[in-house]
């Protein structure tokens, strides 16, 4: 048996889990709504403030998506109660974030701003690090999809380069630092 798939899922007060003979899953909480889609094969049942997914066999497709169905519909009970974060870091000499409206313009050493506008149920908000000084974006929502997505997209405009460390990175993680040119010895002409 799955090991993921076996453990149940705390449900806490306010939340409601409904599905239909179709796999139609909806995950109703106090910050929103969440839907998906699952194989109608994988069944779940509550009980005392439990949820446990089962699997109607040992057939290798159901073994595969018993672990996948069980961490999908906890991370969207996760999100319904208490919502998902991402914070990205830039940094560089002339580099920065405003936010404009709902959208976030960013400066990233090109000829002309970027503006990045959230998917539904995202939303931005851009501070500063109070020991670095760098700009920081801190993108919210309750689908832990979407805020990974929105976040990797955002890197993606101007990832950290390896040799100054220029660049829109996720907080706290590690660039691998290169050397620069290694000055010779003399010169041969």
């Amino acid at each position: 048996m799955s090991r993921i798939g076996k453990q149940p899922i705390p449900v806490p007060a306010g939340v409601s889990i409904t599905g239909d003979a179709n796999g139609h899953v909806t995950v109703t909480g106090p910050k929103g709504s969440l839907e998906v889609d699952i194989v109608p094969d994988i069944t779940f049942r509550q009980e005392d403030g439990l949820l446990l997914v089962e699997r109607p066999g040992d057939a290798k497709r159901h073994r595969a998506l018993h672990g996948l169905t069980r961490t999908l519909i906890a991370n969207m009970v996760e999100g319904v109660t208490k919502g998902y974060t991402r914070q990205l870091e830039i940094q560089g000499v002339g580099y920065r974030a405003e936010l404009v409206g709902r959208s976030i313009r960013l400066l990233l050493g090109m000829s002309h701003p970027l503006e990045v506008a959230p998917r539904d149920g995202i939303t931005f908000e851009v501070s500063q690090d109070p020991v670095t000084r760098n700009p920081l974006i801190t993108i919210s929502g309750i689908d832990k999809q979407r805020v990974g997505q929105t976040a990797a997209e955002i890197r993606k405009l101007r990832k950290p380069e390896p040799y100054k460390g220029k660049g829109v990175r996720y907080r706290g993680e590690a660039v691998r630092r290169k050397a620069g040119k290694a000055a010779g010895k003399g010169a041969k002409k």
